[in-house]
């Protein structure tokens, strides 16, 4: 509406003609399909088609007015009508109609051509003049300029105006895509160990090597070893601050080579050693260290040859990692969500129920012996109850702190349900500086606290004897009891040694079961390859205690 008077304004001053303002009225009647029902399928469109055929011819007309009554230059009289085309194209540009939009654009400059071909009073027709070429150019650009300009900022309004996706959401439908993806891979595996185990027999095909590894990244800034290949067992250079060919390729996302060995204990005598950064994208997920027991073991060629298996495995490799990562914070939420809920609900509920037989105890009359008695056991068994919900609730809590390492963490849970159980817990720890991956130590203390809970609660044991020797890639973690024996434990105890066993599985580890002599059970897992060298450093052997 203001457009529309401002055109009947312009139109008066240009022509000096009231009878000129005819077409005003012509394209405020126009106007009303558009006005009265603008999201209508057909009459909207109709409308602004009609506006901008009015505009087309009126041009020409006013223009001719305005040179007659020699108010303006031939042609330019038209300007006075033609800001009006700003108002169908931006209407259609808002309704997010790009094809409308360009149709009254072609409409438009039709009009233009045929209104200027039909010859005025004096004999000219008006698309003969200059001024009415240019003013019709000039106004038709400035519409499509409008009409892009209306159709981005209608984009971008509506950008801002959604809603952003929920995290959980967002977390759903990502996952989702990870689930479709992994079952696509070949293999349909994506386990980081294994992985990084067929790179190097992929590596071996193609360069010598003595010994070899695949190390990654860990939490604590350290690197941890995926897999290792070779006669001896090597204690690989996990630092990235040490003066090493390590920690150079993981700054410098280059292969480097080296003649002098990447174990933090050196071997003597000739060495070549190579070091390929596992890079996916931008990102250093991995380094593979090659060794050899001569010298110029790798020469540009089989440098060549190593990084063209290790591009493709990195990308694999940092699926693997991320899918790892990503199901152990979903598996420690659910077990913190599980022991808030354990807390707050029924341990609070089984609590006030030991008040409840408290206060029957109090309050029972004399004499009634019998009735006290079963009190008295009845309280006793929720006493049980609610120690054993303790120690879950321990146990669902209990991760392997960053820095604090494996060995310490089974300590930690064997020390705690020693004491509450009333067993004499004796410790052999043995464990290498280096590190596991976060998940492959996540699942060890889980099969371990099974282990240390079946002993408790079904071998009717005295003495516990915890055994963890970790120097990665191999760990073995070792439970024994001189109780009853399996054979004669409980159905529940057999369920968790099915978890145990899945556990293992999992992280391509091996659970064994065997009897202790004289008497007991021992349950071991057994990660990798045992170690063939004489000491681990940094072992400690824990003195006994209750």
């Amino acid at each position: 509406m203001i457009v529309l008077a401002l055109v009947a304004v312009l139109t008066l001053i240009t022509t000096e003609d009231v009878g000129q303002l005819r077409w005003i009225a012509l394209l405020a009647l126009a106007a009303v399909p558009a006005v009265v029902a603008p999201e209508h399928r057909w009459l909207a469109p109709i409308g602004r088609f009609a506006e901008v055929i009015v505009v087309g011819l009126a041009a020409s007309a006013i223009a001719a007015a305005a040179s007659f009554e020699d108010t303006l230059n031939p042609g330019l009289g038209a300007s006075a009508i033609l800001p009006y085309l700003a108002v169908p194209l931006t209407v259609a540009a808002l309704h997010r109609r790009a094809r409308e939009g360009g149709a009254l654009l072609a409409v438009a400059a039709a009009t233009l051509a045929l209104g200027g071909l039909v010859t005025n009073d004096d004999g000219r027709r008006q698309i003969t003049e200059v001024g009415y070429l240019v003013v019709s150019a000039q106004w038709l650009i400035l519409a499509a300029v409008g009409t892009v300009a209306a159709g981005t900022l209608q984009r971008v309004m509506q950008a801002r105006g959604e809603p952003k996706p929920q995290p959980y959401a967002e977390a759903t439908r990502l996952l989702t895509q990870l689930r479709s993806v992994a079952r696509q891979l070949p293999g349909a595996t994506l386990d980081p160990g294994g992985i990084a185990e067929h790179l190097l027999e992929d590596l071996r095909a193609v360069a010598r090597a003595d010994r070899a590894a695949v190390l990654t990244a860990s939490g604590g800034g350290r690197l941890v070893v995926l897999a290792q290949s070779g006669a001896d067992r090597v204690d690989w250079e996990t630092t990235l601050d040490a003066d090493s060919a390590i920690a150079d390729a993981w700054a410098s996302q280059q292969p480097q080579t080296a003649h002098r060995s990447q174990a933090r204990s050196r071997r003597a005598g000739d060495v070549s050693a190579l070091v390929v950064p596992l890079v996916a994208g931008v990102r250093t997920v991995g380094l593979v260290t090659l060794e050899a027991d001569v010298t110029g073991a790798y020469p540009s060629s089989v440098v060549a040859s190593v990084t063209a298996l290790t591009g493709p495995a990195a990308l694999r490799l940092e699926a693997a990692l991320l899918f790892d990562e990503v199901r152990s914070l979903a598996t420690n939420e659910e077990r913190q969500r599980l022991a808030r809920e354990i807390h707050d609900g029924v341990a609070q509920e089984l609590v006030m129920v030991g008040y409840g037989i408290d206060n029957a105890l109090a309050t029972l009359p004399e004499g009634a012996d019998e009735t006290s008695e079963e009190l008295r056991s009845l309280r006793a068994e929720v006493t049980r109850v609610i120690t054993e919900l303790r120690l879950s609730l321990f146990e669902l809590r209990s991760e392997v702190d960053r820095h604090g390492g494996l060995a310490a963490a089974i300590a930690e849970y064997a020390r705690q349900v020693g004491a509450s159980a009333g067993l004499r817990v004796h410790y052999t720890l043995d464990e290498s500086t280096a590190r596991l991956p976060a998940a492959t130590e996540a699942e060890l203390l889980r099969i371990a606290q099974e282990a240390i809970t079946n002993a408790r609660k079904h071998a009717g044991a005295a003495n516990l004897w915890v055994t963890c020797a970790v120097d990665p890639p191999y760990a073995q973690i070792e439970v024994s009891d001189d109780g009853q024996g399996i054979a004669d434990q409980r159905p529940d105890g057999r369920y968790g040694l099915a978890i145990m066993a899945e556990r293992a599985e999992r992280i391509r580890g091996r659970l064994e079961i065997r009897p202790r002599d004289p008497s007991g059970t021992t349950v071991a897992v057994v990660l990798g390859t045992s170690p063939r060298r004489d000491t681990v450093r940094d072992s400690v052997t824990a003195p006994e205690g209750e």
